[in-house]
């Protein structure tokens, strides 16, 4: 279940928080709780995507980018992302989360987050989140330029470039390896 008190707490927490660059870093802390482990007490992979939101939501909230995207009908939604992960994060710990726009192409925003206890990077995710419209995928230079901000993305560091080369060479649609004709369903093609 997607954690909506947690959320509501942080979107109220920094409501009135300072405002933020576009590009600076949005630092919050969170704790890990029982309904967030996995099988071996620790914080669960899935979870983490979701507890990740906890951080980029607000984000996106100081920055004035969600305002804007209302005032225009835009969503937002995930397009794809990679986690490192390294260190546990057990249940009760408190841990710190940094989130940051790196830049953005012609398509996709690209934001890195990380989750820290006592001094230690646990986890490290990049992800590729699109603008949305009825119309389809917003350019975010459009959804910079709407902000007032500068759209000319920085440079995205070499290893967010080599993710995206890497993720462009990724088949899609995915190839099926052979099913067994008991295990195919009419969700997979023939």
């Amino acid at each position: 279940m997607y954690p909506m008190l947690r959320f509501a707490k942080e979107m109220l927490k920094f409501r009135r928080a300072p405002r933020i660059g576009v590009l600076d870093a949005h630092v919050s802390t969170h704790r890990c709780w029982p309904w967030d482990l996995d099988p071996w007490i620790e914080l669960n992979n899935g979870r983490t995507l979701t507890l990740y939101d906890l951080g980029r939501l607000p984000m996106a909230v100081r920055t004035g980018i969600i305002g804007i995207m209302r005032d225009n009908g835009w969503g937002i939604t995930v397009a794809g992302n990679s986690v490192r992960y390294r260190r546990r994060i057990r249940c009760f710990h408190r841990f710190t989360m940094v989130s940051r726009t790196l830049g953005w192409d012609a398509r996709f925003l690209y934001m890195e987050q990380s989750m820290w206890r006592a001094g230690e990077c646990c986890n490290h995710m990049l992800l590729r989140a699109a603008i949305t419209s009825a119309q389809g995928i917003v350019a975010p230079a459009r959804l910079m330029q709407a902000a007032g901000r500068d759209p000319v993305s920085p440079e995205l560091p070499g290893w967010v470039r080599a993710w995206i080369a890497a993720d462009a060479e990724r088949p899609w649609p995915p190839l099926l390896p052979p099913i067994t004709p008991g295990d195919r369903n009419a969700d997979l093609p023939a």
